[in-house]
């Protein structure tokens, strides 16, 4: 029997690899929402929304039968919401910040079957952040890597020798629970073989 036609609405290029590496191929769509315009009672509550709202908009431009998987990620510190920080300048003073201390990695996901279903949740997980020397901080601004990803950090790249600890799902951190999706597929009688797992 064919695969159900799954995709991902993300342009992350840590998502896909995480899903990849556990043995799904989707197909990547990327939504190119304006996540400026969109607001939310709480940092937990907008990558919900963000989620959601990338999901549906990828969803209304296809046919057939298709899971769309949505995903939105943001560091929650000292009440603040950081996303990408886009520039060195403000990558620089992110660390400056968070180098000691703790926040919290929200990640949105909203699974879609268009006129099926729609199941949102949002996984929570705590990062203990190591106290960085200005001079790794530099160096690690100078790679580039924390530039385009949430918080201005990765648990899976260059950044990893900064988070001395987490409290909860590793995989979240790099945007995208894999027991919380699996557990929403399977909430709405899909499982993991009828996406093609594993894929070759």
């Amino acid at each position: 029997m064919a695969a159900l036609r799954f995709v991902l609405a993300s342009a992350s290029p840590a998502r896909l690899a995480t899903l990849r590496s556990a043995g799904l191929e989707p197909e990547v769509i990327v939504s190119d929402v304006d996540e400026s315009a969109i607001q939310g009672a709480s940092v937990s509550d907008l990558v919900a929304t963000l989620a959601s709202v990338k999901a549906r908009v990828v969803a209304s431009r296809l046919d057939g039968d298709v899971v769309v998987l949505g995903c939105d990620s943001l560091l929650e510190f000292d009440g603040e919401a950081m996303g990408k920080p886009g520039d060195a300048e403000t990558a620089t003073q992110r660390w400056r910040r968070l180098r000691g201390k703790t926040g919290v990695l929200h990640t949105g996901h909203c699974l879609k079957r268009p006129g099926v279903f729609e199941t949102v949740r949002t996984v929570s997980t705590t990062v203990h952040f190591a106290t960085v020397s200005e001079d790794e901080i530099a160096a690690y601004v100078a790679s580039g890597e924390p530039l385009g990803v949430a918080g201005s950090f990765t648990l899976d790249g260059l950044g990893g020798w900064f988070v001395r600890g987490i409290e909860g799902d590793p995989h979240n951190v790099v945007g995208i629970s894999l027991p919380v999706l699996r557990d929403m597929l399977r909430t709405q009688h899909i499982e993991l073989t009828d996406l093609g797992y594993p894929a070759s």
